[in-house]
C-alpha cells in the first residue's frame, strides 16, 4: 500500500508579522517540494473572538505601556517560578482544544508549531495522546523562554547551536539548528546596491541605516534616530572610509502615529535628514541599499538583513522576548548590540564598508544559513521514527 502523501500543519500567530513571514515562507518551501500545507492562525483557535482582544491587548501594552509587558514577562515566562511550574495554563488548554479539532479535520502529518503559545498547545495533546503526528516545534527567537518548551514536543529546530542546546536541556527533546527561513529575494541583493538612494530621493555618497520597529512600530526609536542624525554635520569616519552622513531611515510598520512624528522630526517634505517610511514590500531593495540595520529585536527583519550581508547592530530593545533575544544574538556573535544610543555613531564608523569588523560580523551570520533547511529537516522527522514522508 502507498503510504498517504504528506500534509503539513503550521500553527502560526498574527502577533506582528514575523511569525506569519516565517510560516508563510516555509509553507512555500515544502509546497515546492509536493507536500501540501495548511496555516492557521493559534489566535483563531480561540473562542469569542479572544483571539483579537489577545491582540489588541499585546500591541497597546507594547505601544502605551511596555513596562507592563517586561513584568508579566519576568513573572510568567522566565521567572525561576515560571521555569518550574509544570501547570499548563488556561489559555493552553483553550488553544489546544481548538488545535485538536483543527487537527481531526485537516488529518495533518505532522504538526509545526511557529509560535510559543501553538508549543504549548501541541505538546500538552501530544503528552496526553491526543494528538496522533509528530509536532516539530521551528523556535523564532534566539532566547528560548518558557512558554515554548514543553516536553510533549517531538523535536525542535533552533536558530542556532546555543539555542539548540538549552532547549534539548530544559525539554529533554532532540533540538537541531536550522538555516534561517527567509525570503530567496534578500540573499539575491547581497551585491551593494544603489538602485535604493534613487527611490528614497538620497544621494549616493549618504549612508542609509535601516531601522527596524516591527510591523506595528514598536520601541524608542524616535530615540534611536535622533542620535543617528547627530552625524548630520560632524561624525564622518576618517582613515579613507566611505564619506557622507549617515541617513535614518525608519520602518515604522503599519504605525502611522510613529511615520508623523518621525516626519516632523525629520522636517517636511522628506529629506537628507532622514526618512519615515510606512510597511514596505520592497524590503531587499532597501537592504541593498543599506549601510546596516539598527534593530530593538531579534526577529525576521535581522535574519532578513544576515542573508543581505548587511551588519545588524542592536540598540534599547523592546522589552522581555526583544531583550533577551538581541543579548543572546549578540553572544552568537552574528550582531552586535550598543547599551546606550550614543554609542551607536561609534559602532557604525567601526562596521564601514571593507573593514576586518564588518567583515568578521557579516561572516558569521551569513554561517548560519550553512545548517540544513527547515523544511528538509521536517520531511526527515516527519515520523517518529525519522522515516521520510512521501511527497506527491
Amino acid at each position: 500500500m502507498t503510504p498517504p502523501a504528506a500534509k503539513v500543519l503550521i500553527v502560526s500567530a498574527s502577533m506582528g508579522a514575523g511569525h506569519d513571514g516565517v510560516a508563510a515562507e516555509l509553507a512555500r518551501r515544502l509546497a515546492a517540494a509536493g507536500v501540501r500545507v495548511v496555516v492557521v492562525d493559534v489566535l483563531a483557535l480561540l473562542p469569542l473572538r479572544l483571539g483579537t482582544v489577545l491582540r489588541w491587548w499585546y500591541r497597546t501594552v507594547m505601544l502605551r505601556a511596555p513596562w507592563l509587558y517586561a513584568i508579566v514577562y519576568r513573572i510568567f515566562f522566565v521567572s525561576r517560578r515560571a521555569r518550574r511550574a509544570r501547570a499548563v495554563s488556561p489559555l493552553t488548554v483553550v488553544v489546544a482544544a481548538g488545535l485538536s479539532r483543527v487537527v481531526r479535520r485537516l488529518r495533518p502529518s505532522l504538526v509545526v508549531p511557529v509560535f510559543h503559545v501553538a508549543a504549548q498547545a501541541a505538546g500538552h495533546l501530544r503528552s496526553r495522546g491526543r494528538l496522533a503526528v509528530p509536532s516539530v516545534v521551528v523556535l523564532t527567537d534566539f532566547a528560548a523562554h518558557r512558554l515554548w518548551l514543553h516536553g510533549g514536543n517531538d523535536r525542535y529546530l533552533c536558530p542556532d547551536a546555543a539555542t539548540a542546546l538549552a532547549v534539548t536541556a530544559a525539554t529533554g527533546r532532540p533540538a537541531f539548528r536550522h538555516a534561517p527561513i527567509v525570503r530567496p529575494g534578500f540573499a539575491a541583493v547581497r551585491a551593494p546596491g544603489r538602485s535604493g538612494h534613487a527611490r528614497l530621493g538620497l544621494p549616493d555618497g549618504d549612508r542609509i541605516v535601516l531601522v527596524g520597529a516591527g510591523a506595528w512600530g514598536v520601541g524608542r526609536v524616535v530615540r534611536t534616530a535622533r542620535a543617528l542624525r547627530r552625524s548630520e554635520a560632524r561624525d564622518r569616519p576618517g582613515d579613507g572610509q566611505e564619506s557622507g552622513r549617515y541617513v535614518p531611515v525608519v520602518l515604522c510598520g503599519r504605525n502611522e502615529r510613529l511615520r508623523r512624528r518621525l516626519s516632523r522630526l525629520f522636517g517636511e517634505p522628506p529629506g537628507p535628514a532622514g526618512l519615515a517610511l510606512g510597511w514596505r514590500d520592497d524590503l531587499p531593495g532597501l537592504l541593498a541599499a543599506a549601510y546596516a540595520l539598527v534593530d530593538n529585536a531579534a526577529g525576521l527583519t535581522c535574519r532578513e538583513a544576515f542573508a543581505a550581508r548587511v551588519p545588524v547592530v542592536t540598540c534599547l530593545p523592546i522589552p522581555g522576548h526583544g531583550r533577551d533575544g538581541v543579548l543572546a544574538m549578540a553572544r552568537a556573535g552574528v550582531s552586535v548590540h550598543v547599551r546606550r544610543p550614543a554609542r551607536l555613531l561609534r559602532e557604525l564608523h567601526r562596521l564601514a564598508p571593507g573593514s576586518p569588523a564588518r567583515a568578521a560580523l557579516t561572516a558569521r551570520a551569513e554561517a548560519l544559513f550553512d545548517a540544513e533547511p527547515a523544511e528538509a529537516l521536517l520531511l526527515r522527522f516527519a515520523r517518529p521514527d525519522g522515516a521520510a514522508l512521501t511527497v506527491s
